[in-house]
């Protein structure tokens, strides 16, 4: 571990998330330049791949939360933070606006970081509540559903009868539960003799100096891979329509 706030171990499954998320949205954009078609809103395995690459990053920004705030929260880190967040979150949401009509991004997974970090800063320092409040919100996002939370304004609570016409959802509820649980997480690989030597150990992920770069620029990845992809995969579609049509 490098400090108390900053894991290799951590970092590097942050990477692994990452890298899983390139493979998703490059498969996501094969079938958008319809070079291959995947359902990704109703078979299994592509529902199922979101939620573990989701679950992954999600667990990991409260386990992080905890390690970097258990000592008090660092206000001035928080807020810068918060505010490249934010930021990104809206750049996000004009691109998607005029990049698919119809299906704007409205509250995505960094709309939700942004917001439920500022949330989960309030439970640091009670880890137990942390995890209790987690798992209501995980048991309640998963069971209960209404037509009143389809409405727009409203819909990034969670609750839906059906996901919103959006290219990227994640609502507050189960998803903030998730985040809850992994500042638990955090207190238990921090606070007992287990999970420091958990944290402290080299093995073969943690060794991993790709992953541990991509864990520690995931926010820069998540936003310029996207560009570079789709860049590749529309100058390959152009090449192939240019040879087939000579």
């Amino acid at each position: 571990m490098t400090s108390q706030s900053r894991s290799d171990l951590i970092d590097s499954l942050r990477g692994i998330a990452v890298a899983l998320m390139v493979i998703y949205h490059f498969s996501y954009d094969l079938t958008y330049f319809r070079i291959v078609i995947f359902d990704f809103h109703h078979h299994l395995f592509w529902l199922s791949f979101r939620s573990f690459i989701v679950s992954l990053f999600l667990g990991i920004v409260g386990v992080s939360l905890y390690l970097a705030h258990h000592k008090g929260i660092r206000w001035k880190a928080a807020r810068q933070r918060l505010f490249i967040l934010l930021a990104c979150s809206l750049l996000i949401s004009l691109v998607s606006y005029f990049l698919f009509p119809g299906r704007t991004i409205v509250f995505g997974i960094l709309h939700f970081i942004t917001v439920a970090s500022l949330i989960a800063l309030m439970f640091v320092r009670y880890p137990l509540v942390s995890l209790l409040v987690g798992v209501t919100l995980i048991i309640i996002g998963n069971k209960v559903s209404h037509e009143t939370f389809n409405q727009l304004w409203i819909h990034w609570l969670g609750l839906t009868t059906h996901r919103p016409k959006t290219e990227d959802y994640v609502p507050m509820l189960p998803w903030l539960g998730v985040v809850l649980c992994g500042l638990t997480v955090g207190h238990l690989l921090l606070k007992t003799s287990i999970g420091q030597r958990i944290l402290a150990s080299q093995n073969v992920v943690s060794r991993s100096r790709l992953l541990t770069w991509a864990g520690r620029h995931s926010l820069w990845i998540y936003m310029l891979h996207q560009p570079v992809l789709f860049a590749l995969l529309w100058m390959a579609t152009s090449v192939i329509k240019l040879t087939i049509g000579a």
